[in-house]
């Protein structure tokens, strides 16, 4: 089924109206669910908006809050989310880390005591349309085993980079287990196997069944124990630079809240150079779309092109939805 992107706008706002969402938040927050959606992330569009409801009701986002300057020091500086609505959070937060770097070349901003993000992409595609370089992470609940462990004590904390070129916003926006609980959860709805080992079994076992690795919040992480000290390593620093709570701190809350985020930008102009930043940019993409394909008729892709592809597709036929969730949320 697909529904057309200014309907689902407007229902994602009505709802957010219903819960007490102030209308200009409630606009921001209706389209960037949207956008994910419109995007091909369904996982934190349409899929996400039933559980960012319950959030609400639960008291675990508070509508009213924005995020606050705490400290700053030069291109530096530390907010406070105070549990607002954590994708508004977000967008402030990437946009003050923009006129951070106007400033200095270079801009960034920790963010603590936030909620979940929803898309992380969203930010970064914003600021590399702009001319940005951007770098963005969060922490999350504990979701992933460290190496070696079978208890989850490390979060997957998903990391974005997004780099401007003329061809598109090159996009990379990746969680460090195989695949995000949103894309598990995804193909356990499915009923189907993921396509790659993905996490453990109740036995410990690898596995690629979904339901499993959903029961025993045991994701795999990504490049075995690479993927798990880069998680601890993302989490110490963002959450010793905002102040907020490690990974350890969040999972002795209710739901998943309290957490931190980073915002790092930096200007493509600031050397003078930018035509010719641009130029090799476009040359490596380029190359990389002349390596002979794994299999016949799938080419090589950069990251991000295939967000090109599905926004047109969206724009044209409708953003494609789970008719089950769809309809939850049309009955709200």
């Amino acid at each position: 089924m697909r529904v057309p992107y200014d309907e689902m706008v407007a229902v994602f706002k009505r709802v957010l109206l219903k819960y007490g969402m102030r209308e200009d938040k409630a606009d921001r927050a209706a389209h960037l669910f949207a956008d994910a959606s419109r995007d091909g992330v369904y996982t934190h569009g349409l899929n996400r908006f039933p559980r960012y409801i319950e959030y609400i009701e639960a008291g675990a986002i508070d509508l009213d809050a924005e995020p606050e300057l705490v400290q700053q020091f030069g291109a530096i500086a530390r907010y406070d989310g105070h549990k607002g609505p954590g994708n508004l959070n977000a967008e402030i937060c990437a946009q003050k880390a923009m006129e951070l770097a106007d400033q200095y070349g270079i801009g960034c901003v920790a963010l603590g005591h936030t909620n979940h993000w929803l898309r992380p992409g969203s930010y970064g595609i914003q600021a590399a349309e702009k001319g940005y370089i951007a770098i963005l992470w969060t922490n999350t609940t504990p979701n992933l085993p460290a190496w070696g462990g079978k208890e989850p004590k490390l979060g997957n904390n998903p990391i974005v980079f997004a780099v401007p070129s003329r061809q598109g916003v090159v996009l990379l926006d990746a969680a460090m287990s195989m695949f995000s609980y949103g894309k598990i959860e995804s193909y356990m709805r499915a009923g189907k196997e993921l396509p790659v080992d993905g996490g453990f079994d109740s036995n410990g076992n690898i596995t690629r069944n979904a339901a499993e690795i959903f029961k025993t919040s045991q994701a795999l992480p990504i490049g075995f124990w690479k993927g798990s000290g880069m998680s601890l390593m993302l989490d110490l620093i963002v959450s010793t630079l905002s102040g907020g709570f490690t990974v350890r701190e969040v999972g002795t809350v209710p739901l998943e809240s309290e957490l931190c985020q980073m915002f790092l930008m930096i200007r493509t102009d600031i050397f003078g150079d930018q035509e010719t930043m641009l130029d090799k940019i476009d040359a490596t993409l380029a190359d990389m779309k002349t390596a002979t394909p794994m299999k016949e008729g799938v080419a090589v892709r950069w990251p991000g092109e295939g967000m090109k592809r599905v926004r047109a597709e969206s724009m044209e036929l409708g953003v494609l939805v789970d008719d089950e969730i769809w309809n939850k949320v049309l009955a709200m």
